[in-house]
C-alpha cells in the first residue's frame, strides 16, 4: 500500500509539474489546450513515456501556421498533442508512430546509471557527422568565393558551434571577415549574396544597428543559417577557449549538447529572443563543473547523469540570479552583484544573468537574456522530472522498462532526423562496395601498382 501511495503521488507530483511548466509561451492563457505550452488539461495518457516528455511542439497549432516552428526545425511546440491522438493526424505535419527519440534504440540500467547511458547515445547520435560537416564546408566556400571577388585581400574565418565541432544539425555557422574598410561593407556583401543567389531570397537580412553588425542569412540549397560579421576578434578567441576547456572537462561537450537541444526546441537558445545564447550557456556549464564539490569532474568515467540532474538543480533551484554573478577566469568563482556594480560605469548594473567574460572582464556575456527567468524555470522543470524518473518509485511507473528517461525532458522532431537523412544521402562519401566497378578496378591497379613499388 505504501508503495502505491508513493506511486501516485510521486506521478499527482510530475504531473503537476508539467500542468503548470510553460516552457514555450509567455502567455499562460494557452497552458490548458493541447498542441500549446504543455500537458493539455484532459489528455493525460496511461503511457508515461507520453507523460513524461517535454512540453513539446510539432507543425501548426490552433490552425495557425507557426512562424517559430518554420523556422526552427527543432522546435517542438504541439508534440505532445500529436502523441496523444494516436494515429489520429490532423496535419500534414504530424508524425504517426515517431517518439522523438531516434537514439534510443535499447533498454537501459535503472535509475541514474541508465540515464548516464541514454545521453551517451544521444551523444553518439547528435554529433556531427562527417558528410555534416562536408556539408557545412561547401556552404562556407560558397560564401568565401563571394567575400573574395569584392575583396581579394580580405580573411574568412569560422568560429563558434561550428569551428569547436558543439553543434546541433540545424545550428548556425558563424563567420567573421576581416579587412580594412571606412566603414563595414554590409550592405554591399549582402547585394553581392542576393545577386549570386547564395541566400534564400527572404531570409537575408543586415543587422547593422546591432551591438555587434552581422548578416544573416539562409543558404538556399542546404538550408543551413548563417550570421556573418566583420573584423571582430572576440568570437575567434572564444571558440580557442572553449577548446581549452573541453580538454580540461572531457564530459563538457556530453553536457552542453543535451543542454543546447534542451533549450533549442523550446525557443530558449537565441539572446535576441531573450534566451540564453550558446557560449553564455557553455561558460554556466564551466562555471559548474569548476566550482563542483566532486573532485572527479575532470575524470572521462563521471556520471553524466549525475552531473545534469546536478546542473539542473543548481541552475534551476539554488542559484541566486539576484545577488550572484559568475566568473570562469583563475579557476573560477561567484561574484557579488554588487561588488560587481561599484566598478561599473554609472547608470549600469549588472544583467539578470550576470557572467563576466573570460576574455573580456567588462564584457557581461548574459546581458542580452532577458528572458533568464524563463530557463530558469525550464531548468527546474528538468530537474523535477529527471529527478522523479531516477527515483527508486520509478521502477512501478508503467513501461518503465522500455522508455527513454532522457526523452522526457529533450526530443528531436521527425522533421530534423530526416533532413540528417537527407544530408547522408547527398554527403556521404562512398564506400569502396559502392563505387562502380571501373573505379574498383582503378583503386586495385593503384594498390597493386604501389605494393610492386615498395
Amino acid at each position: 500500500i505504501e508503495r502505491q501511495n508513493d506511486r501516485r503521488k510521486g506521478s499527482e507530483v510530475l504531473l503537476q509539474a508539467q500542468r503548470d511548466f510553460i516552457p514555450l509561451e509567455a502567455n499562460s492563457n494557452h497552458n490548458q489546450r493541447t498542441g500549446r505550452g504543455g500537458v493539455s488539461g484532459g489528455g493525460h495518457n496511461h503511457h508515461h513515456q507520453q507523460q513524461g516528455s517535454a512540453v513539446l511542439g510539432r507543425g501548426p497549432t490552433d490552425g495557425h501556421p507557426n512562424k517559430r516552428k518554420r523556422d526552427n526545425k527543432a522546435s517542438t511546440f504541439g508534440f505532445n498533442s500529436s502523441l496523444y491522438s494516436s494515429g489520429n493526424v490532423s496535419h500534414p505535419g504530424d508524425y504517426v508512430g515517431y517518439t522523438g527519440t531516434p537514439w534510443k534504440d535499447r533498454n537501459y540500467s535503472e535509475g541514474i546509471v541508465g540515464l548516464h547511458e541514454e545521453i551517451n547515445d544521444f551523444y553518439k547520435y547528435i554529433s556531427p557527422r562527417p558528410e555534416e560537416e562536408d556539408m557545412r564546408l561547401e556552404v562556407v566556400d560558397r560564401i568565401k568565393g563571394v567575400i573574395h571577388d569584392l575583396w581579394p585581400s580580405a580573411e574568412v574565418q569560422v568560429f563558434g558551434s561550428f569551428s569547436t565541432g558543439l553543434y546541433l544539425p540545424t545550428s548556425d555557422i558563424d563567420l567573421v571577415v576581416f579587412g580594412k574598410w571606412e566603414t563595414l561593407p554590409l550592405w554591399t556583401l549582402e547585394e553581392a549574396l542576393r545577386k549570386r543567389n547564395i541566400a534564400d531570397e527572404n531570409s537575408i537580412k543586415v543587422l547593422d544597428k546591432a551591438t555587434v553588425p552581422i548578416i544573416k542569412l539562409t543558404d538556399s540549397f542546404t538550408e543551413v543559417k548563417v550570421d556573418i560579421s566583420f573584423n571582430v576578434q572576440s568570437g575567434v578567441q572564444a571558440a580557442r577557449l572553449i577548446k581549452e576547456f573541453k580538454e580540461k572537462y572531457p564530459v563538457l561537450p556530453y553536457l552542453v549538447l543535451v543542454l543546447k537541444q534542451f533549450l533549442l526546441q523550446r525557443d530558449l537558445n537565441e539572446v535576441f529572443t531573450g534566451g540564453i545564447g550558446s557560449y553564455s550557456l557553455f561558460l554556466m556549464a564551466v562555471s559548474f563543473l569548476q566550482l563542483h564539490y566532486r573532485e572527479d569532474v575532470c575524470s572521462p568515467n563521471i556520471n553524466i547523469g549525475v552531473l545534469l540532474i546536478e546542473f539542473f538543480e543548481l541552475y534551476g533551484r539554488h542559484f541566486n540570479y539576484l545577488k550572484t554573478g559568475i566568473r570562469i577566469k583563475d579557476g573560477g568563482c561567484y561574484v557579488a552583484k554588487d561588488d560587481v556594480q561599484k566598478n561599473m560605469m554609472d547608470g549600469y548594473r549588472p544583467s539578470m544573468l550576470y557572467i563576466e567574460d573570460p576574455l573580456q572582464p567588462d564584457n557581461d556575456v548574459g546581458r542580452s537574456s532577458y528572458g533568464a527567468m524563463q530557463v530558469k524555470q525550464a531548468f527546474d522543470y528538468a530537474y523535477v522530472v529527471l529527478s522523479h524518473a531516477v527515483s527508486p518509485i520509478a521502477k512501478y511507473y508503467p513501461n518503465n522498462d522500455t522508455e527513454s528517461i532522457l526523452g522526457r525532458i529533450i526530443r528531436v522532431t521527425q522533421e530534423v532526423d530526416e533532413y540528417r537523412e537527407w544530408i547522408r544521402k547527398n554527403w556521404e562519401s562512398p564506400s569502396p562496395n559502392d563505387l562502380p566497378l571501373n573505379s574498383k578496378l582503378n583503386i586495385f591497379l593503384t594498390n597493386l601498382i604501389f605494393t610492386l613499388a615498395f
